[in-house]
């Protein structure tokens, strides 16, 4: 199933009592942008989508549980009681169920079967020929440990200032707040799967939207013009 976020991410935003010009103008995008996405008209790049759910305190968890799906017409669900959804989650979960997020430039994850608390947020990462983690060109970084395994395709990996081309049968492993970038190059759609490991525990020891960090930065005459510029600002006082 198919995931629509933008009602989640729309109530996340409200809940925080943010409006769509103050969250632009933390995580570095327009609010033309982040209202197209909230109400369905486009899907984020995976770099914008992490800047919002690092932001607004949602973990891959809060974006692709099936309790999210846009029928159901309830997206605070998952925002008022994060660690209960899984409750009675059951321990095998079919392909045909994985629920699914399409983003922009060709991107798509699939959650696979996750238990309750547990410390990984588990992917199936698509990439199209062409498709690209940021389509701004620009790396990204994020809280957790990136753990992957390349299944089939060729994905080329841009980490900080070193490139590695990864084929079926390698893995990576690396701190996702390093500076990441991720681009099918290839002919055919690259597949992997993707493991990140706690970075739902940072957002959920992380409530409400950090201002104060990002206020900070700015009072220090530093200038937040992208989403990983709002994760440095925001690791540089030890909150991502």
């Amino acid at each position: 199933m198919t995931i629509e976020i933008g009602a989640l991410l729309r109530q996340a935003r409200v809940t925080r009592g943010m409006s769509l010009r103050s969250l632009a103008a933390e995580v570095g995008v327009s609010p033309s942008l982040i209202s197209q996405v909230e109400t369905g008209k486009t899907q984020p790049s995976v770099s914008t989508l992490y800047a919002l759910s690092n932001y607004l305190g949602l973990s891959m968890d809060d974006l692709l549980s099936s309790e999210n799906d846009s029928s159901n017409g309830d997206a605070s669900s998952t925002i008022a009681r994060p660690a209960q959804f899984h409750s009675h989650q059951a321990p095998i979960q079919r392909g045909s169920e994985n629920p699914s997020l399409e983003m922009d430039n060709g991107v798509r994850w699939e959650r696979l079967a996750i238990g309750e608390g547990g410390p990984t947020e588990p992917l199936l990462a698509i990439y199209s020929p062409g498709a690209s983690s940021s389509i701004e060109g620009k790396l990204m970084r994020h809280g957790g440990l990136e753990y992957a395994y390349i299944l089939e395709g060729e994905l080329t990996l841009q980490l900080e200032f070193d490139t590695y081309v990864l084929r079926a049968g390698d893995s990576l492993q690396f701190d996702s707040i390093r500076p990441h970038m991720y681009t099918n190059h290839g002919a055919v759609a690259a597949r992997g799967v993707w493991h990140i490991v706690g970075r739902r525990q940072q957002n959920q020891s992380m409530p409400n939207a950090p201002e104060s960090p990002l206020s900070l930065a700015r009072g220090q005459g530093s200038e937040l013009t992208s989403a990983v510029d709002v994760l440095q600002a925001m690791e540089n006082v030890n909150i991502i």
